[in-house]
């Protein structure tokens, strides 16, 4: 027995060989055309005797510009499948921690069956041999779905099979949706070939809802209508011909909530949000790829704009070339670091207006761009111009019907002796949400300490209307001291025009007697 499986794998090496040996002649030998030739006819044999068909599902479309849908949808329906069959499998945890969804591992195949008809699918990955250059930080990896089936149920697959599997792939990612917060912050640059930044995530906690929210209620219903009539105006936005996107701008002092606006919009809509940091995009080409990488469903925010980067665009060029002239002949180490710091971002005024309404932000479809700022007075006009920042919410001082948001949500009451007091001061005096917040806060659990909360929040408002006085009191005597002096260096100017005019004419009469002598 042993000597016959010696002569089997001793017959077996043979064969290799001489089919290696026949393989490399019919290479060195046989002319490029005849080889094509032979290839192109052996593989139409090949289709002949082989019964199936395979189709592939790449992970991103179009040039890798986009992730595509099918594969994502593929990769939620198989989750299901992979956990009974696949025996190596990959865990991810999603719905705030508690739960973990398992997906098959690369190379792993496994059978799914639907209406009686068999199938395979198999996860698979590739990295090209040679390095190349690309903006998405994944290029050096294509990751692919392969689905295979006999042939005699083409008609079935493409038509009924695909249709269910791309619903149930949507319907499942809809039950285990969980918003994230995306970041391209410092920390998440790529070099070399890969270059540029990437968005990374972590899960969306935000608490903060419309209810929470420190606003007249008014003005909130206001809101919640115009953003619910955005997530449901998809033909409506198609009608008109405009990009299903919309702009809003959040102004107003710091602590009045404009990030808490930015999740309550997150919460209400169940979109996920993406936080773009300016200063770590290097220019104009990368932003648009940060752009095009957001999901539909989406808000993109930047904060405090105005202090993000000198959005000046070309409006800068001249004042850049006197400096680049007035730097020639300068020492080359401090032009050299010179050069570095202007490298830290390139973004232009015209690179952001194109990322807000531009060709490219038609990319997708169901994204909100927020700003956020504190000077709306220091920001471009075409920045915020109605058509970019659709929408302008003035994120104001705490009134009183914010006020008893807020006293619902730190003492859950709803009236109190104190309140009367409390908005006759509130009217009198500036005092941000987030202030008033910190004067609610309870130290304990006593019953006794929602009263003290409330007195010491009117001596707060009380020190603050104080302080307000002052500082107008003093503002007030500055002006008019500015004010004395200006009238004191006119009058001073009136005075020496007044001597100077005198000089004039003495000097004048005695020319005049002089000519007279003479």
């Amino acid at each position: 027995m042993m000597m016959m499986k010696g002569e089997m794998w001793s017959n077996l090496g043979s064969t290799m060989a001489a089919i290696m040996f026949t393989y490399a002649m019919f290479r060195q030998y046989f002319p490029p055309q005849v080889q094509d030739y032979i290839f192109r006819y052996s593989k139409k044999l090949s289709n002949l005797l082989y019964p199936y068909i395979h189709v592939t599902f790449d992970e991103y479309t179009g040039e890798r510009m986009k992730k595509s849908e099918a594969f994502s949808a593929i990769q939620n329906y198989l989750s299901d499948k992979s956990s009974s069959n696949a025996k190596r499998l990959k865990a991810d945890v999603i719905k705030d921690s508690q739960s973990l969804v398992l997906s098959m591992d690369y190379n792993e195949e496994i059978t799914d069956e639907f209406d009686g008809v068999k199938l395979w699918w198999s996860a698979n990955r590739s990295t090209p041999k040679t390095q190349q250059f690309s903006f998405y930080p994944a290029a050096d990896e294509k990751r692919f779905y392969v689905l295979k089936f006999h042939k005699r149920d083409r008609e079935f697959v493409t038509g009924t099979y695909l249709k269910h599997v791309m619903k149930e792939g949507k319907a499942i990612a809809a039950d285990n949706r969980q918003r994230k917060l995306y970041s391209n912050g410092a920390g998440q640059s790529f070099h070399g070939p890969r270059g540029g930044t990437t968005w990374t995530h972590v899960s969306f906690e935000h608490p903060a809802t419309f209810e929470t929210l420190a606003m007249d209620e008014k003005k909130k219903k206001e809101i919640k209508k115009d953003l619910l009539k955005f997530s449901n105006g998809k033909d409506y936005y198609a009608k008109v011909g405009k990009a299903w996107k919309r702009g809003y701008l959040l102004y107003g002092p710091p602590g009045t909530g404009k990030s808490t606006m930015v999740a309550a919009m997150a919460n209400f809509l169940n979109y996920d949000v993406y936080d773009l940091e300016l200063t770590t995009v290097k220019n104009n080409v990368e932003l648009r790829r940060l752009l095009i990488e957001t999901s539909n469903k989406s808000i993109i925010v930047i904060e405090d704009i105005d202090c993000s980067l000198d959005l000046t665009g070309q409006r800068e060029g001249k004042k850049k070339k006197k400096e680049e002239k007035s730097e020639e002949g300068t020492d080359p180490i401090s032009a050299m670091s010179k050069n570095e710091e202007r490298k830290e971002s390139e973004v232009t005024l015209s690179g952001l207006l194109n990322f807000i309404d531009g060709i490219w932000s038609a990319c997708g479809g169901e994204r909100i761009i927020v700003f956020t700022t504190n000077h709306v007075e220091k920001l471009d006009p075409a920045l915020i111009r109605r058509g970019r920042m659709d929408k302008h919410i003035e994120m104001s001082y705490c009134r009183f019907e914010a006020f008893k948001v807020l006293a619902k949500n730190y003492l859950d009451i709803d009236s109190h002796p104190l309140f009367g007091e409390i908005e006759r001061l509130l009217g009198e005096t500036d005092m941000t949400p987030a202030d008033v917040a910190e004067n609610l806060m309870l130290k304990s659990d006593d019953d006794e300490e929602d009263e003290a909360c409330l007195e010491s929040l009117i001596e707060a408002l009380k020190a603050a209307k104080e302080e307000a006085r002052k500082k107008a009191e003093e503002e007030a005597r500055l002006l008019k001291a500015e004010k004395e002096e200006k009238e004191r260096e006119e009058a001073e100017k009136e005075q020496s025009g007044k001597e100077n005019g005198k000089l004039e004419a003495i000097s004048a009469q005695e020319v005049k007697e002089n000519g007279v002598v003479h």
